[in-house]
């Protein structure tokens, strides 16, 4: 079932044109600057991360920008097209914030220090970002999925996607 559900995202997003991809790379950037800059990822002389990056933090915090550029690409309409119902809102915002959560210092986290205290922060916490990592990046690719089969589900969306690859798939 995994194996079908990535075919038929590829296949939904071969379809998509240049501005889509503008989107979606506009968006991972963008996500990858908000998302890295208060989580000390991406080190600026702002302030100074009380716990250090991990390995772990990368990977997620990177799958974490591809997913949500991809997805502020689905909500950019086809030409001629209506734009489509947002549907997937919540885990797209639960996967957002989830993915700062997972990569961000857990003592520098002031809802983590007020709701468990530094040392709770460290003990409790910190071995949990790696579980949001993934859970964030599992709401993310759902939200992904749903959207791009709600795409795909559109039957006056397919001459249009046809005609601008050249042919059909």
């Amino acid at each position: 079932m995994l194996y079908s559900d990535a075919v038929e995202i590829l296949t939904v997003m071969r379809g998509w044109s240049w501005w889509h991809y503008a989107v979606a790379a506009s968006a991972a950037v963008a996500w990858a600057i908000l998302s890295g800059t208060p989580t000390d990822i991406v080190d600026t002389p702002l302030f100074v991360r009380m716990t250090p990056v991990v390995w772990w933090d990368y990977p997620f915090w990177a799958a974490g920008a591809i997913l949500v550029g991809l997805l502020a690409a689905t909500y950019v309409p086809a030409a001629g097209m209506e734009r489509l119902d947002s549907t997937q809102g919540e885990k797209l915002l639960g996967g957002g914030l989830l993915s700062v959560f997972a990569v961000g210092c857990p003592v520098c986290n002031k809802l983590v220090v007020l709701a468990l205290g530094a040392e709770g922060a460290m003990t409790y916490f910190a071995p949990l970002q790696p579980l949001l990592g993934f859970l964030s990046v599992g709401l993310l690719l759902y939200a992904l999925r749903a959207r791009l089969a709600g795409a795909e589900a559109c039957p006056a969306d397919l001459p249009e996607t046809e005609g601008r690859m050249g042919g059909s798939a």
